[in-house]
């Protein structure tokens, strides 16, 4: 049987019979089925075609509407079979992963045009399924009873059956409970500090069972940048515990909006210490026949633990738009961070002597020697914080300590761009004044490929800009009201922070006029989910924080983008560090970030040749020139352009 879409020649080379058939896609089936010919979708076609022939690292910015998923899914489709391995197409976030294989999505498509079988299945991020033993504990709690009592109700029958799994299914996606509130979700929802490693259930658990049916896909497996890069981190040490990383081996990725790699390289490369998870490893030690002087050193760090984390949860500061703390270093703090260390030193010396009697199960023991083995890696990066970023994540189960250093391009120049295989970054922002090499350093891409090609739509006659200095939220509000009536609803409203969206509902609530429209809050539930409810609701207004990238609905659903405030960073720990190495922070920080994010929220609006609608961006630092002039410059070319009239009483 054939794999290719075409008669494959083994005397020709794989890339240029690939390219050849695919140009023929571009320049007939696809206008054939009524799709236009684009030549930006050509050109992209042929410069990806050298970078897998050369399996080297290319920047493909392409604007709105170039087409370039389905240039980018026809060249990973076919190495994978050239090469027997899956390729990874890695997305920024979740709604993108919709996106993609969603029935109507861009898979789908091309499969049907051109009568392709796609084998692509989802390796979605560990957060993004059930963890039992936490809905068994949120379940005895009053709060959220009834929604949490469905979840439970909807699992299937192997899951608490003590019987074989005669036959099984992945279950437990966050996408399967809709109804849930995200603060509902983190209740019940994996997090870094189970160990999933002695759990008894985790062989009847979604996540596993999930795990299992993605590495079997033949063609395609679509994950989120965060698990891509959690992948990477976690490769080595998988190995060492006997566990199976991640992902399987692939031939190629694809980092759709690339440009947000550093991010979820960063956060992956976070170490995570916690009170209640050294406690509860720890003190299985104290179930085995163990020495006293072990048992009292256990002891002692579960004392030490408790003061230091008690401490770090006393001095931490709250940052406005951020769920990122402040912890200023203190003498204090420091002190209390070294008398924890030396205690670890006690207990691993103390199990020195306990491993030659044999009275700990090598498992556990392994599993201990392994958790205070990072807690000291951690503790010792803490104690030089010159390159590091640190802070405090707050939540009902205690206060966490978050240690990340503040370089991952090593990391990444090793274990991702140095594997010979193709690598493609994918947005339409990814060049910063015309050139690639901003995103190149912080990843540490030394030699790549690269290419940049506009969007093909007429903004000048389907596009209308409104911008507003008005800080005043009474004011705002207003004009708010009077723009979501000239677009009849139909609006996507973003926000900076959940902080902003959060005043937004409760100002909303007191002015007469907009309750005339149906609002849709992300946060309220599972977010794809609420986009396709946006999208069937046609006249209903979306209110989001993250939907800044990725969200693609064409037509008259959405026809209004808002910036309730222009999307600056916020003044947390990861944003305070960029700011103190920059010559010149507002310039070389601020104002490059916002204008990204800015770029990317203003490209929601239109999505295909015949959509048309109008934006409204308020911010009061637009009053000032320096702001103002930079946000021109990144609006889509051709976009009209106005002022809109403070509003009269």
């Amino acid at each position: 049987m054939n794999m290719y879409p075409f008669e494959f020649d083994p005397k020709t080379p794989f890339i240029q019979q690939a390219s050849d058939w695919i140009a023929d896609v571009f320049y007939e089936r696809l206008p054939e089925a009524g799709f236009e010919l684009r030549d930006e979708q050509i050109y992209m076609a042929f410069q990806l075609e050298r970078a897998y022939l050369e399996k080297r690292t290319i920047f493909a910015e392409a604007g709105v509407g170039t087409g370039k998923t389905l240039v980018y899914l026809l060249y990973a489709v076919l190495y994978a079979r050239y090469t027997r391995k899956p390729a990874i197409i890695a997305c920024a976030d979740e709604s993108l992963i919709e996106q993609l294989v969603k029935p109507e999505g861009d898979i789908a498509k091309l499969a049907r045009y051109l009568d392709l079988t796609i084998d692509a299945r989802l390796g979605k991020s560990m957060d993004q399924y059930l963890c039992l033993n936490k809905l068994d504990d949120a379940r005895g709690s009053a709060e959220h009873l009834e929604a949490l009592g469905d979840v439970y109700a909807s699992l299937p029958d192997f899951v608490n059956n003590p019987g074989t799994m005669q036959a099984f299914r992945p279950y437990g996606n966050r996408k399967d409970y809709p109804h849930l509130s995200d603060e509902q979700w983190r209740a019940v929802s994996w997090d870094p500090f189970q160990d999933c490693l002695v759990c008894s259930r985790r062989h009847r658990c979604g996540q596993t069972l999930s795990r299992e049916h993605y590495r079997k896909a033949a063609d395609v497996i679509v994950c989120s940048h965060d698990f891509y890069m959690e992948h990477v981190w976690t490769y080595e040490s998988r190995k060492r515990e006997g566990q199976l990383p991640l992902l399987p081996e692939h031939s190629s990725v694809v980092f759709d909006e690339g440009h947000l790699l550093e991010t979820a390289a960063q956060s992956a490369l976070t170490y995570k210490l916690k009170h209640a998870a050294f406690e509860a490893i720890v003190t299985r030690l104290l179930q085995s026949d163990i020495r006293e002087t072990l048992a009292q050193a256990i002891e002692d760090a579960i004392a030490q633990s408790e003061k230091l984390f008690g401490l770090i949860d006393a001095t931490s500061i709250a940052v406005e738009a951020s769920d990122r703390l402040e912890v200023p270093p203190t003498g204090r703090l420091l002190r209390e961070v070294e008398r924890f260390a030396a205690l670890l030193d006690a207990i691993e010396e103390e199990l020195v002597f306990e491993s030659g009697m044999f009275t700990i199960d090598a498992y556990q023991l392994t599993i201990v020697e392994e958790h205070l083995d990072m807690l000291q890696t951690a503790l010792r990066l803490y104690k030089q914080p010159e390159g590091l970023i640190s802070w405090a994540e707050r939540d009902p189960d205690g206060t966490t300590l978050v240690i990340m250093p503040k370089l991952v391009k090593e990391m990444l120049k090793e274990r991702v761009f140095s594997g010979g295989m193709p690598v493609v970054f994918s947005s339409a922002t990814l060049s910063a004044g015309g050139s690639f090499r901003y995103i190149a350093y912080s990843l540490g891409i030394e030699d790549a490929l690269s290419f940049s090609v506009p969007s093909p739509y007429d903004y000048e006659h389907r596009m209308a800009v409104a911008v507003s200095a008005e800080t005043d939220a009474a004011a705002k509000l207003r004009l708010t009201l009077g723009r979501l009536q000239q677009s009849a609803g139909r609006a996507l409203l973003l926000f900076p922070s959940r902080e902003e969206q959060a005043r937004f509902r409760e100002g909303i609530a007191g002015v007469p006029g907009f309750g005339e429209f149906r609002f849709l809050y992300e946060g309220d539930a599972e977010i794809s989910h609420l986009i396709a409810d946006f999208q069937r609701d046609e006249a209903s207004v979306l209110c989001a924080v993250t939907l800044w990238e990725g969200l693609d609905i064409p037509g008259p659903s959405l026809s209004h983008v808002l910036v309730w405030s222009l999307p600056f960073p916020p003044r947390d720990p990861v944003f305070a560090a960029k700011r103190r190495e920059a010559a010149d922070p507002f310039r070389d920080v601020d104002m490059p970030y916002m204008l990204l994010r800015l770029r990317q929220g203003m490209g929601r609006l239109i999505r295909k040749r015949d959509d048309e609608g109008i934006a409204t961006i308020f911010g009061g630092e637009l009053a000032d020139e320096a702001v103002m002039g930079p946000v021109r410059d990144v609006l889509p070319e051709g976009a009209a352009l106005s002022v809109l009239a403070p509003y009269a009483n």
